[in-house]
């Protein structure tokens, strides 16, 4: 057992091998009560130690489509301390300063949570030698619906409010609040975007990873008009005083309501009616100013350091999991191309291609990819450094390099999550392999600003390809890139 003192009381976490681990640490208060709907306030202070030996609670999970039709929601974990973090840590002691790495969790903007077992930070911490934190935050409703009386992006700001409790805490358990990485995928990788243009996250950290970072952004207009959408559902407006008479894991059903009848709204929500979620970050003027394709072009990254990089077949995940690999028709693909293409023509530009790659092709490209691609576009542009990464290892089966193949590789929890899914049940050495190589350029990054491959630029356009035999080449979609330039990634609008 090992205990450290916080700015709120003492901690004991377990050692467990070379690391010791500290679960569940609140870095806020739990935001209920009259705390709900508000900017994350300080963490209760405790007296006497507090066993840091399990996760924290999750916030309120939007299952969505993702829950069998008609299966009731589960019950709430117990407890309401959603706000969390987790620490693992090869060495508790002030005197070490390591680099710190702070994981922000995925999960659509709406379900998630650090307890998964495919982000257990033990594999990165004792291969690097570095110290991995882990957050919850707010999410769905909680988190990021436009509601009257709230502040935007509240869990923009739970996110903050986490990196906040690192700069002040993280000495104790043997990191440098100097040194500190913030990295995420998918959901978390738009966070990480995020931040990088937010003031309030300004100077919590010195470098950043944003892995699959999807491009949905939303003006604060549509925003509001969804969180209008959801509080009509329950004959409410969307407001703190109405909205929070409605418990935390009721309201996530009207959520899930609006969800399943997107295309009811889609003559003013355009093209997010269309799509899987109805939360992202919103462009609200001051918690997030502009988007981060704007902030980054701006110079609002020119002293951080990034990494940023996509899967090549980003969209087989969600296209497997929803049994439509081998089901793409003409009419599915030209409604996708309509919906979602830039106005280029994709079937001039991939004459070969047949309906499934270019559904596949065209979603990967709109929601993760083209995102990606600009946000390195952008971080040059502004005169910081960026570094252009793409996972090209096909997953088992019919996945291909799909959405969240990264995370078992990083994390090493080919055991745990998608990794049986995508990697089998035992990896071959060659991805083991490639795991290693990927796990060593995110920790040297977070050591040294230096991943092991060439910074981005707009000439060379060098992408370190990663696969069983990695190279690094000009960025290898290029056909994709030039169709999509001019888009820019603005806020979506209501219309």
């Amino acid at each position: 057992m090992t205990e450290v003192r916080t700015t709120a009381g003492t901690v004991r976490g377990r050692r467990k091998d070379d690391l010791t681990v500290f679960r569940g640490i609140p870095f806020a208060a739990p935001p209920v009560g009259d705390a709900r709907f508000a900017a994350p306030r300080p963490a209760v202070p405790w007296d006497g130690v507090r066993e840091a030996f399990a996760f924290g609670p999750p916030a309120p999970q939007d299952l969505g489509s993702f829950r069998p039709a008609g299966a009731a929601l589960p019950p709430p974990p117990p407890g309401d301390d959603w706000l969390t973090v987790n620490v693992w840590t090869p060495d508790p002691d002030p005197a070490a300063r390591r680099p710190v790495m702070v994981w922000i969790h995925g999960g659509a903007y709406k379900l998630g949570t650090a307890a998964q077992a495919g982000y257990d930070g033990g594999r990165i911490a004792r291969d690097g030698g570095v110290v991995v934190v882990t957050c919850n935050y707010r999410l769905g409703i909680e988190g990021f619906a436009e509601i009257g009386g709230a502040p935007a992006n509240r869990a923009l700001l739970d996110q903050v409010a986490a990196l906040t409790w690192v700069r002040d805490n993280i000495t104790a358990f043997g990191g440098d609040p100097g040194q500190v990485t913030v990295f995420g995928e998918s959901a978390g990788g738009g966070s990480v975007a995020a931040l990088l243009a937010m003031p309030a996250a300004a100077g919590l950290f010195r470098r950043a990873i944003a892995q699959s970072v999807p491009g949905t952004f939303l003006s604060a207009e549509l925003a509001a008009d969804v969180a209008a959408a959801i509080a009509a559902e329950r004959g409410l407006r969307p407001t703190v005083a109405d909205l929070a008479t409605v418990e935390p894991h009721e309201l996530v059903l009207a959520g899930e309501a609006v969800a399943a009848t997107t295309l009811d709204h889609a003559d003013h929500w355009g093209q997010l009616a269309h799509g899987d979620t109805i939360f992202a970050p919103v462009v609200d003027g001051e918690v997030l100013p502009v988007t981060p394709w704007q902030a980054l072009a701006g110079g609002a990254g020119r002293d951080i350091a990034l990494i940023t990089g996509h899967n090549r077949e980003e969209w087989r995940l969600f296209m497997g999991m929803f049994g439509r690999i081998g089901n793409i028709t003409d009419d599915d693909a030209n409604r996708a191309l309509r919906v979602f293409g830039p106005g280029a023509d994709y079937r001039t530009a991939f004459p070969d291609a047949s309906a499934e790659q270019l559904y596949e092709r065209v979603h990967s490209d709109l929601v993760f990819r083209m995102p990606t691609l600009r946000l390195a576009e952008a971080q040059a542009a502004g005169g910081g450094r960026a570094y252009l990464y793409e996972l090209t290892l096909a997953a088992q089966g019919q996945f291909g390099a799909c959405h969240g193949l990264d995370i078992p590789l990083l994390f090493g929890t080919t055991d745990a999550d998608l990794g049986p899914l995508l990697l089998g049940p035992e990896p071959s050495p060659d991805v083991q392999r490639l795991s290693t190589a990927m796990r060593t350029a995110w920790t040297a990054f977070a050591t040294t600003g230096d991943p092991g491959w060439p910074a981005f630029d707009h000439v060379e356009r060098l992408t370190q390809i990663f696969d069983t035999t990695s190279t690094v080449a000009p960025y290898p979609e290029e056909t994709s890139r030039k169709m999509w330039q001019g888009n820019d990634f603005l806020p979506l609008p209501l219309s």
